[in-house]
Order: C-alpha cells, then structure tokens, then sequence
C-alpha cells in the first residue's frame, strides 16, 4: 500500500489538505513515525534533491523545519527570508519567481501573507509547491503536525473529545484542524472562546456537515477541562486586529496554569501551534501533558514524510503493516 500511496504523492502540489486523500495523511503519519525511529536509515533519501524555501513573510519554526526536513533527509537548501531579499522587491511576480526557482530545485515550500498565493504557485510550475502559510487561509503542515502529535499520543485522531480555545475567529490553524479532522470523524469539538473571537460559521457549518461530529460552544475553560482529551490552545494575534484596543482587552482571556491543568485528565495533551504569548503559563511545560514542544518535533518529521514523498523518493525499509502494529499498540494503552 505504501509504494502506491508515495507514487500518487509525486509531483504533487499541497496548497491545502484537501490536496491530500485520507489514506495519503494516514500513510505520511505512519512515514514520519518511521523517520523518528529510524534517523539515520532515511538520512540519504533525498541525497541530491533541492529544497527552495520562499518566505514572503518573516518565520522561525516553519522555516527552520522545512529546512530541516530535507537536510535530515540528505538534500539541500536555497531561498530567501523576506521579500525585501528577493525579486519581489523590484516587482516580479510570483509566477516568474516560480517559473525562475523550479529550475534550480525539485520541490519549493513558500510563506506568503497574501491568501490564495500558494494555489497561484502551484499553478505556474510543475514542480511540487508546499503551502507553508498564506495571510490567514491555509497552513497544512502545520495541521499535519498538530494530526502527528495526536496521533502519536492517542494512536488514532478519531473518538476524541477536542477542545479548541482562544482566538477561533482569526486562528487559521484552528479552521484547518477542525476541518481536516471532520475528515477522519467521530470528534465532539469544544470551542471555547469570547464572542468576540468565535469560531466563524463555514467552520461550524462544516462540523454540522460531518454526522459523526458536533461541537458546543463556551466561555469558561475550566468549566469543560475535564471532558477534553486534546485541549488545543492558540494566542490571541494583534496582527489580525484593527483595533489596539480590542486586541488589548481580549489577549488575556484564557491563560493556562498549572492550577487550571489539573482539572484536566492525566491523558490530556495540551498542544499550541506556537508562538505563545502568555496564554500557557511556563510551568505547565514539565507537566507531560504539554505536547507543543513535541508537535515542533512532529513537525519536521511530517515535513520529512511530505518532502521525501512528492518528490518520489521511497524510506529505506518502511513497512506500513509494522507502522500500524506500533500504533494499535498505542491504541490499547489509551483504550
């Protein structure tokens, strides 16, 4: 099954998740398990492959991770951290810059604040184009991470209470996860929010839209902590405010603590897309239920799982059957 999932990924765009089957993100949660286990059998995957990153728009870990990927997987790197760095500062266009840059490498990760600018990517070249975030749509590796981590600690993303809290309005995070996992079904979403910062309705529209799912709707998060088994924390982004003010007065709404975490079930992962602010308070990190740090770690590791995919190249000695007992293995703890 593998070989014939990795084929179909060749040469293959991802500007959202629904670019992606649910087979495909099944088999690449499985590769990027593989790759955490077995770093140094995968450490030539890619030998001779080049990685272009393009990041309109500033970025630490998504950057750093995509980066990272393919130098792990024995590739190379070229790109630029800024428009300013680039030709875009003198007016050329995204396409001429992907028409330009698919000479030079075999797969292109580009961050760009405008909404849509990845899909304009992916459709000027045949090269694979990976959406690393554009403006406030989509951002799909990082949802593969956020899917890596609970998979890892649940051993499936299906039969889970989520709960979702902070900035639901603006998160595009928070949208592409609750969608992405109205795919697999059978999630009761609890979104906790100020009405100001509520989920929009495409959104819950989607959950209503998927029989096996539902959600409700809260202010209190200590009210629901104890019902979660992923509590998905997000910072209130004064990026996507007009208004100081507003953004002043809604910023501290929901700070988790150590106080609060332990209402929460001893199997409960806390996850946050990252940067915080101060919406985790630092001592929850030893606590092993915080898993955001693991998710930076998933991250790179799907990136692996993606990038080694669309380009063709197979892992050394991944078997998906051993994958899957591994992770029925996890299921049994958890269950």
């Amino acid at each position: 099954m593998s070989a014939q999932l990795s084929s179909s990924l060749v040469g293959k765009s991802v500007v959202t998740l629904d670019d992606l089957s649910v087979p495909q993100i099944d088999d690449l949660l499985l590769k990027a398990r593989y790759i955490d286990s077995h770093r140094r059998e995968v450490a030539h995957t890619c030998d001779g492959r080049v990685l272009a990153t393009l990041f309109y728009e500033p970025s630490t870990r998504t950057r750093l991770s995509f980066e990272t990927a393919m130098l792990r997987l024995g590739g190379q790197v070229i790109g630029f951290a800024g428009a300013n760095q680039s030709s875009a500062s003198k007016g050329e266009t995204i396409a001429d810059t992907l028409k330009t840059v698919s000479n030079y490498v075999d797969v292109v990760a580009m961050r760009h604040p405008k909404e849509g600018a990845a899909l304009v990517a992916s459709q000027a070249v045949d090269t694979p184009v990976i959406n690393a975030g554009d403006g406030g749509h989509m951002h799909p590796t990082q949802t593969l991470a956020d899917l890596a981590t609970i998979y890892n600690r649940f051993g499936r993303v299906h039969h889970l209470t989520v709960g979702l809290c902070g900035d639901l309005t603006f998160g595009r995070t928070v949208h592409s996860l609750i969608e992405t996992l109205c795919r697999f079904g059978d999630i009761t979403f609890v979104l906790i929010s100020p009405r100001e910062l509520r989920t929009p309705q495409y959104v819950l529209d989607r959950i209503n839209d998927t029989p096996s799912c539902s959600y409700v709707e809260v202010q209190d998060m200590t009210d629901v902590l104890g019902d979660l088994d992923v509590l998905y924390m997000t910072r209130v982004q004064q990026e996507r405010f007009f208004n100081e003010d507003d953004y002043l007065r809604l910023r501290d709404t929901y700070i988790l603590d150590r106080e609060k975490l332990a209402l929460g079930k001893d199997s409960l992962a806390v996850l946050h897309p990252l940067p915080r602010v101060n919406e985790i308070a630092f001592d929850v990190d030893e606590d092993p239920r915080a898993a955001y740090f693991e998710q930076v770690k998933n991250g790179m590791l799907m990136r692996m799982a993606l990038e080694s995919s669309v380009v063709g190249d197979e892992l050394p000695g991944y078997d998906p059957e051993v994958m899957e007992n591994d992770i029925q293995t996890i299921q049994e703890v958890h269950a």
